[in-house]
């Protein structure tokens, strides 16, 4: 399914927009219908969502070998409502997104660095790479949750 970068940033920057549209109706019910808990559900699922973009931004900038500022530029676009869309977008025009997993050492002398060879580890058995993904941000949401909402309870 997510045979390229591509693929995959675009998956989820949609699925980032997705998000921020169930903690807006949530936001919208909660002051309407008074029903705090849509909130909760749409915030969450939000939360969790924005968490897994911004890994998978991570993941994309190291494979494509983006700057600091582009991969800054594409986690911070997922604070602003539907901008991980048009980043994408802006991302694949400008050829950022283009080609493959970099599974395979290209003797390009930044493939030696100890990052670059991990990436490719993992990038190998990518169902270790879900899972390890997948908890890496089961577990700062759940840190989150613990912490508490932005601004406090209110």
């Amino acid at each position: 399914m997510f045979r390229t970068p591509l693929n995959l940033f675009r998956t989820l920057a949609i699925a980032e927009a997705i998000s921020w549209t169930l903690l807006i109706a949530g936001l919208i019910l909660r002051a309407t219908a008074d029903l705090p808990v849509a909130v909760s559900i749409g915030g969450g699922i939000h939360g969790f969502v924005f968490l897994a973009y911004a890994a998978t931004a991570v993941l994309v900038a190291l494979n494509q070998r983006w700057g600091v500022g582009v991969a800054a530029a594409a986690i911070v676009s997922a604070v602003i409502p539907y901008a991980s869309v048009p980043t994408e977008m802006w991302l694949q025009r400008s050829g950022r997104l283009r080609g493959a997993w970099r599974r395979q050492d290209s003797g390009d002398p930044r493939d030696r660095r100890a990052l670059d060879r991990l990436l490719r580890l993992f990038l190998r058995r990518p169902w270790v790479l879900a899972v390890v993904l997948v908890a890496a941000v089961a577990v700062v949401f759940a840190v989150l949750l613990v912490v508490g909402p932005p601004g406090g309870k209110g």
